[in-house]
C-alpha cells in the first residue's frame, strides 16, 4: 500500500486501525502513544552497543513520522522522545497519573516495562495474546518481584535493547539468586553464601565478581527513568473522540479511504 507521494504505507494503517480498535475496548477513558521519534538516546552515549536505527527496515523507519501523525489525526496524545525513549515517558506516566485513575494499563509485552508494575493497579498489556500482567504476573513469569526487573536484565540481558547481560548467566540462575538477594549489591561474591542451589555457581560468581563495572552500568541501561518531563496533565490524556476534519485530511494526504475505516465516535 502506498501513499501518493509513493512511500509505503501499510504499517501507518494498521497502527491507526488497531489503536481505533483498543479504543472501543471498555474501561478505556485515556490515551497517549509514545514513540522514539529518534531511536538513539543518551543510552548511546552510555554504551556503544545499544539499539541503534542501524539495520532497521528503511521502509518501516520512514512511516515513524507519519505514525505518530496517524495518532495524533484520531486524537490521541503523542510523545515524540528524542533524549529520553518512548519506554521511559510510559513508566514515567504511568507513575505519575496511578493515583488519579483506577488503573494505569501499559499497552506493551515489553520485559523492561515490567519493572514499574505495582500490584494491580499499573499492569502490562500484551493485545497480541490479549494477556494482562500485574505484580503476581511478574513474579510468575520472571521469578522476581519488579522491583528486580533491571537487575535480572543486566544479568540475563536485554537482545532488543542491545544489553548482553553476563555470560553464563541465564533466566533460571538470575531468577533464582535474586529472589533471594534482590538487588545486585546484596548478591555474595562468594557462593557459598547463597544459600540456594543454581548448577555452575562457581563460575557464575566468578563471572559476576569480574564483570562489576558491566553489570552495573547493564542496570542503568535497563532501568527505565522516571523524570521524563510532560506538558499535559491528565485531563489532556482525555479521549474525547475522532477529531473528524483532522482525520479526513490526514486520510487525504495518506490516500485512505476515511468512510472504509471504523471510527466509532467522533469528537463533539
Amino acid at each position: 500500500m502506498l501513499a501518493p507521494d509513493g512511500n509505503d504505507i501499510r504499517a501507518t494503517l494498521g497502527i491507526l486501525e488497531s489503536t481505533l480498535a483498543l479504543l472501543r475496548e471498555p474501561g478505556v477513558t485515556h490515551l497517549a502513544a509514545s514513540f522514539d521519534t529518534v531511536i538513539e538516546s543518551f543510552r548511546n552515549d552510555m554504551f556503544d552497543g545499544y539499539k541503534s536505527s542501524a539495520g532497521m527496515d528503511e521502509e518501516l523507519l520512514r512511516q515513524f513520522p507519519f505514525a505518530e501523525d496517524a495518532l495524533e489525526a484520531i486524537g490521541v496524545v503523542v510523545w515524540r522522545n528524542i533524549e529520553f525513549e518512548a519506554d521511559d515517558a510510559l513508566a514515567a506516566a504511568a507513575v505519575k497519573w496511578v493515583e488519579d485513575v483506577d488503573q494505569v494499563v501499559i499497552a506493551s509485552p515489553d520485559k523492561d516495562m515490567t519493572q514499574v508494575v505495582v500490584s494491580d493497579r499499573i499492569v502490562t498489556y500484551n493485545r497480541r495474546e490479549q494477556k494482562i500482567v500485574d505484580e503476581d504476573g511478574v513474579v510468575e513469569k520472571f521469578g522476581v518481584h519488579p522491583e528486580s526487573i533491571p537487575d535480572y536484565l543486566a544479568l540475563v540481558g536485554d537482545t532488543a535493547d542491545g544489553v548482553p547481560g553476563l555470560p553464563g548467566w541465564g533466566a533460571k540462575s538470575s531468577s533464582t539468586v535474586l529472589a533471594k538477594f534482590p538487588r545486585l549489591e546484596l548478591i555474595p561474591f562468594d557462593p557459598s553464601d547463597w544459600g540456594v542451589k543454581v548448577r555452575g555457581a562457581e563460575k557464575l560468581a566468578a563471572t559476576f565478581a569480574e564483570n562489576q563495572e558491566a553489570v552495573y552500568l547493564y542496570r542503568e541501561l535497563t532501568t527505565l527513568r522516571l523524570d521524563v518531563p510532560f506538558e499535559e496533565s491528565l485531563d489532556d490524556l482525555e479521549w474525547k473522540g475522532v477529531p473528524e476534519p483532522a482525520f479526513r485530511q490526514f486520510c487525504n494526504r495518506m490516500g485512505f479511504d476515511a468512510d472504509a475505516i471504523n471510527v466509532h465516535r467522533w469528537a463533539s
